[in-house]
């Protein structure tokens, strides 16, 4: 039990724990206030819920231990600090817990002048108050101590360090010192924990943080348990995983863990004595399906549909674990790898490249299109799902990656449809340039997780020219989830009049539901007519199910397309139009080359969209300009406030020419 407290899942785990033949759970949470921050104060009689805990862990046969993490503020020499400390153990013990654990890690490991007067070093300080406490309870069978885990404090190395000698030579024998090889390991075997052995004079207790999410906000764990020979169970005292903070993310984890704890005992099938991953994760998934599509209430389903298993299994591989993605995450990362190194075989220059590597091209990106709509797709089963339990805990990490992807699908459509015409070609190799490597190729054998953030989808934007920017992925679910499916897409002629309906619709929202008297009937047209005749390139469609909810237009050179404009658009417009709107000025267009126009109904439930669909136009912008501008009318604040949310900034007020809005620019 760690990070954010579950409530009332506590007693759903310790029945899955029961039932997957696991006997030990830790209690620790850092919200719990009073294990942590507020150690020295003991449980009020509202909060002694915690017995009940105990005692239904204790009626399962699991053991229940309580830990305690006062070594951020504890003067070790201090007579009533140890009271104080004793006190709250006392109390614990008489609610009947009869296994305990003192943390020390995570804290500085400098002592006060009182302290250093006292005691020989932090190890002897650690150490004195743990034996203590240890025998103040009776010596419990099960009393654990964790150490600080400080790279000063093991050099030169864990051998050779004077700190963990001082807790292998002092440190009671019956105490289990708990140990984490690295904060995330890919792998542990018997020869790596030696040494750990040899020098705390006895087998540790590994404290596990494979399924750990709690160091990057986007990331969600669903991999089976792995990397971990079986033949360590003998050479330990124990092993302690620490999950996800989502308990419903925790299926797979604790079902497999349970399998790799089986493993070779005398009652299992010949078979299954030797643990295997995949196996064990599909005997996990087969159970998972099953409370996947278990409404909360028996009888009672606010969902839409069930959750196919290849959903499932695409949902796990997607978040599988911290050193290695699942197949269909490697797939989706190597083949927008691929399509981007490979862009310039589609190219109008390219006739020399050989037609089957063309159709490749096409072909993976056909597959990438496939697997970015198979994401959406996830999402909506998730949130349309029965088990709202489940939506709830993994709906933030389905929701980012339906984003991340849609972005991305975007991309590849563009890039296939603009690298095939040579008017609108640019300088299309910066889309390979811009984009960076993926974090399996960052990441090397010896790096901690968290080198690289984001998981998949922060490895899917790093490869976007636009990737960098992560003001435009990083934002909070909306509250309310929708089940509707959305589509980003370059725009098609034939988009128009469902376009032009769209955009008259909001236009007569803001005329109060009635035409201007002094507006021209072909307003709408006449607006948007430019763009999508002379510029088209940069313009995507936002669907659902409904049709056309939301369009971006781009266009990549104002200069240019106002020439173009001139000679082509103006003198027909001018009767109906005889204002003159005035030009920008060129210090704008210097830094500022590109423009662009959003616009998306209201009723959008899920208004993230919005800043997904304004992502993909800025993902193609970026391969060919430097920056862009919008123009927003003053009294619009909710438009204002979105823009300057997703980096833009005011540069230009309507006083400063003959127009009325407020202009505002990113650089790319």
């Amino acid at each position: 039990f760690y990070g954010r407290p579950w409530s009332m899942d506590q007693r759903k785990v310790l029945f899955q724990m029961q039932r997957w033949g696991l006997n030990t759970y830790l209690y620790g949470p850092k919200d719990d206030l009073k294990h942590r921050l507020l150690w020295r104060e003991v449980y009020s009689p509202e909060e002694e819920q915690l017995r009940t805990l105990i005692i239904e862990a204790q009626s399962r046969g699991l053991r229940f231990v309580y830990a305690l993490s006062p070594g951020q503020d504890i003067v070790f020499s201090s007579s009533c600090d140890m009271t104080l400390l004793k006190r709250k153990l006392r109390q614990v013990s008489d609610l009947g817990c009869q296994a305990f654990a003192i943390l020390f890690d995570d804290i500085d490991h400098s002592m006060c002048q009182a302290d250093s007067e006292a005691f020989a070093s932090f190890a002897h300080a650690q150490v004195t108050v743990t034996n203590e406490m240890y025998r103040f309870l009776g010596e419990p069978p099960v009393f654990l101590f964790c150490p600080t885990y400080c790279g000063s404090l093991c050099s030169p190395s864990v051998s050779k360090s004077p700190y963990l000698q001082t807790v292998g030579e002092d440190l009671l024998p019956n105490i289990t010192v708990i140990w984490t090889s690295k904060v995330i390991s890919r792998k542990l075997s018997v020869d790596c924990l030696a040494e750990v052995e040899s020098v705390l004079q006895r087998p540790p207790l590994i404290w596990d943080n494979l399924h750990a999410n709690d160091y990057d906000s986007r990331r969600l764990f669903l991999g089976p348990f792995k990397g971990r020979e079986p033949q360590l169970r003998s050479h330990l005292r124990g092993l302690l995983l620490n999950p996800n903070c989502e308990f419903e993310a925790n299926y797979i984890p604790l079902h497999t863990l349970g399998s790799w704890h089986r493993t070779g005992k005398e009652e299992m099938k010949d078979e299954e004595c030797e643990y295997c991953p995949d196996r064990a994760l599909s005997a996990a998934l087969h159970d998972w399906m099953e409370e996947l599509n278990q409404p909360l209430q028996a009888g009672v389903c606010s969902g839409k549909g069930l959750l196919s298993e290849s959903q499932v299994r695409l949902l796990v591989g997607l978040h599988y674990l911290p050193h290695e993605h699942g197949p269909s995450a490697q797939k989706l990362l190597q083949d927008l790898t691929w399509l981007k190194s490979n862009c310039h075989v589609v190219g109008v220059n390219s006739k020399k490249a050989p037609p089957q590597k063309v159709d490749e091209w096409r072909g993976r990106a056909s597959r990438f299109l496939s697997l970015c709509e198979d994401i959406a797709q996830l999402h909506c089963s998730v949130v349309g799902g029965a088990n709202r339990a489940v939506l709830y805990d993994l709906y933030p990490y389905v929701w980012d990656l339906r984003n991340t992807a849609l972005v991305a699908k975007a991309f590849i459509c563009w890039l296939g449809r603009v690298l095939s015409d040579s008017s609108t070609l640019g300088s299309w190799r910066n889309c390979f340039h811009c984009g960076k490597t993926t974090g399996a190729d960052l990441l090397g054998v010896e790096s901690e997780p968290w080198v690289f953030k984001g998981g998949v989808s922060g490895e899917v934007q790093m490869l976007l020219p636009i990737g960098s920017s992560s003001e435009l992925f990083t934002h909070p679910p909306p509250l309310f989830p929708t089940s509707r499916l959305y589509n980003i897409r370059p725009y098609h002629s034939k988009d128009k009049v469902e376009l032009y309906r769209m955009v008259r619709q909001l236009h007569l929202r803001t005329q109060g539901g009635q035409e201007s008297s002094s507006a021209h009937p072909d307003v709408i047209g006449d607006c948007l007519g430019p763009c999508l005749a002379l510029c088209p390139e940069y313009s995507f469609i936002l669907e659902d199910e409904l049709g056309v909810c939301g369009c971006v237009l781009g266009i990549l050179d104002v200069r240019s397309f106002a020439k173009r404009c001139q000679a082509s658009w103006i003198p027909a417009m001018r009767d109906k139009y005889p204002e003159d709107q005035g030009e920008y000025p060129d210090s704008l267009l210097y830094h500022f080359p590109s423009q662009l126009r959003l616009d998306a109904l209201p009723e959008l439930v899920d208004i993230s969209v919005s800043r997904t669909l304004l992502t993909a136009l800025l993902t193609a912008l970026k391969a060919n300009s430097q920056g862009v501008f919008c123009e927003v009318q003053p009294t619009d604040r909710q438009r204002l406030e979105f823009l300057t949310k997703l980096g833009f900034l005011e540069i230009l007020r309507g006083e400063a020419r003959s127009r009325e809005g407020v202009v505002l620019g990113r650089l790319l």
